[in-house]
């Protein structure tokens, strides 16, 4: 349900789920007029005009104590821009709808923008620098040294670089392109308005009904969803087809071989090995989620699931509301119990202002940890309602803001994580969560409604998230045949759903325009299978933790401390694990199958 408070960001008032915690950002800014923003906006100007006179043309001729120089002078400003950025864009996030707040981050996007243009030719010279010349700058100073997984990140550009004129025009025109289709994604699904038996809700609102232990519920959300979707396809189609027609205009003059392509660069992960779990998880659709599906309509007494049933409580389920307090101290328990260490990184998130857990009007759907800066900290933000399910995210997006905090010892560069591994932490945080509960389960019914649930959630994170990119590929390789109208657009959302859900679902009329609310499509291009990807990785590292023991809790802590400073392989090795070796991504599903077949023994 919408909450009908009227918006404060500064308000903590109560709820059905006790006082939720809203930020404070003063960490970041005092207020958007606040002298010290000022003051970082006018430093950051001149120190792009500085660092453009200074540098210029002349990074070739540098030694390796003048190339250390001004790496570090890149990397400050960096973290003034991504400090000013944070501030501007989390405010926004609070309430998308606020003119004001629109506005204040607009304009910071647009002086930004502007502001580090001169920069665009210090990756460009880079780049055209000899392999031999660099080698030898890194070999003559190990500060410098620190630097190669940036410069390597750099250098994996060099054969899709364009001309420093072009570059520095796709930079300025960044925020009237995709930038601008995403905040009116943004502001639209924010502004979208649902009434179910009389009572008018937000996105979050509408759908928390799809898990609602009334069918009728479920299935009067789940139609007003598709309603209100329909009416807005038009719209969304066109965000889509821009977003992916721009995309493939700068993939074609880049040479990039895939719309995919530019991902995988940024994830640093070889597109061999994202086919080989795509394919794996595909493969396994007919003994995860249509063996798993059939058992829940075994369950609810259904021949056929509708879509309103996916997400359905179990019919052993009992329907309670979860408090924040019990939510924090399940979390809480559940990382003290596996280090101490980690309970004491999170305890700030609840302590300090670190959070944003209301549902309100206006506010951004969804959930996420925003790493902000290294010289700060990072912030989460929930839609959080009381159901248990919230407390699987608050874990998640918990495991995420402790991995921010360790990286941030990198410093602003290296410590941001590829995708690939970015959701390590966050799924290992929602594992631990599950083991604690798991293991403290009063009897089988308890503890079949867990692993019920548990299933449903790496279902969604894997099989979903593979059939999400799945269709987004397909949606990518259409679009470079021509516009796709939204029945275009609806036709290959659903080729796949049959084909991960199985033959148990009917797909209802209005089902076919549910691709439209999804963000990722619009601001991650293919970032999808990154949720796959850390499942089958923690799955495969719980298995290892099982083993190890207390010797497995150092290494997983220098892997998180790690953040961008290693490639996926060097930061697997030392638990023995290699994601180029398909049995590696076998082990993760075998989880998985493992816990349909304790599910399915239940009920003999």
């Amino acid at each position: 349900m919408t909450d009908p408070r009227t918006f404060d960001a500064n308000a903590t008032s109560g709820s059905p789920f006790g006082d939720l915690p809203e930020w404070d950002l003063s960490d970041l800014y005092p207020a958007p007029d606040a002298p010290e923003l000022t003051r970082d906006m006018g430093w950051l100007e001149d120190a792009c005009k500085s660092f453009a006179t200074d540098y210029e043309g002349k990074l070739a001729d540098l030694d390796a104590a003048g190339l250390l120089k001004a790496v570090t002078r890149y990397e400050q400003i960096d973290t003034i821009a991504g400090r000013l950025m944070s501030y501007a864009g989390l405010r926004y996030y609070q309430h998308t709808t606020d003119p004001e707040r629109a506005q204040f981050m607009s304009n910071a996007q647009d002086k930004i923008t502007n502001y580090t243009t001169p920069l665009v030719f210090y990756g460009l010279e880079f780049n055209r620098m000899d392999d031999a010349h660099v080698d030898g700058l890194l070999a003559a100073n190990a500060d410098l040294a620190r630097y190669k997984p940036v410069f390597d990140r750099m250098r994996a550009m060099k054969p899709y670089q364009l001309s420093d004129e072009l570059e520095k025009f796709l930079h300025d025109q960044s925020v009237v392109g995709a930038s601008a289709w995403n905040k009116l994604f943004d502001e639209t699904v924010a502004g979208l308005k649902f009434t179910v038996d009389g009572e008018d809700m937000g996105l979050e609102g509408v759908a928390d009904l799809m898990s609602h232990p009334d069918r009728a519920k479920r299935e009067s959300g789940v139609r007003e969803m598709a309603r209100v979707l329909g009416v807005n396809a038009t719209l969304f189609a066109r965000v889509h087809n821009t977003l992916a027609k721009e995309k493939a205009i700068e993939d074609r003059w880049r040479g990039m071989p895939s719309p995919q392509a530019g991902r995988h660069l940024s994830n640093h992960v070889e597109a061999e090995v994202v086919d080989a779990l795509r394919n794996a998880v595909v493969d396994a659709y007919p003994r995860l989620s249509h063996r798993y599906y059939a058992l829940k309509a075994k369950w609810m007494g259904l021949d056929k699931m509708e879509v309103w049933d996916r997400n359905a409580p179990l019919p052993m389920e009992a329907d309670r509301t979860v408090s924040w307090d019990e939510a924090e101290t399940t979390v809480m328990d559940a990382y003290a119990a596996f280090d101490p260490r980690m309970a004491e990184i999170a305890k700030p998130f609840f302590t300090d202002g670190w959070i944003d857990a209301g549902v309100k009007e206006g506010k951004a759907p969804g959930a996420f940890a925003h790493p902000t800066v290294t010289t700060v900290h990072p912030y989460v933000m929930l839609n959080y309602l009381g159901k248990p399910r919230d407390v699987m995210t608050l874990a998640h997006e918990l495991g995420h803001g402790v991995h921010q905090v360790l990286a941030a010892e990198q410093g602003e560069l290296l410590s941001s994580t590829p995708l690939t591994l970015a959701e390590t932490a966050s799924v290992f945080g929602e594992m631990l969560t599950f083991r604690k509960l798991l293991d403290q389960a009063k009897d089988q019914k308890e503890r079949k409604v867990l692993l019920a649930g548990k299933v449903e959630d790496m279902i969604n994170t894997v099989v979903r998230q593979i059939a999400f990119y799945d269709f987004e590929c397909k949606l990518h390789a259409a679009r470079a045949n021509g516009e796709l109208t939204p029945d275009d657009i609806n036709a290959l959302w659903m080729s796949v759903q049959g084909e991960s859900l199985g033959p148990v679902f009917n797909f209802m009329d209005g089902y076919e325009t549910f691709w439209a609310y999804i963000p990722h499509f619009v601001h991650s291009p293919f970032y999808v299978y990154a949720y796959a990807f850390g499942d089958g990785l923690v799955n495969a590292l719980y298995a290892v933790y099982e083993d190890m023991g207390d010797d497995f809790k150092d290494k997983y802590f220098d892997m998180l401390k790690a953040g961008g400073s290693k490639h996926h392989s060097e930061l697997l090795a030392p638990f023995g694990l290699d994601a180029s070796d398909p049995s590696f991504w076998a082990k993760g599903l075998g989880m998985i199958e493992g816990m349909i077949d304790e599910l399915e023994a239940m009920e003999d």
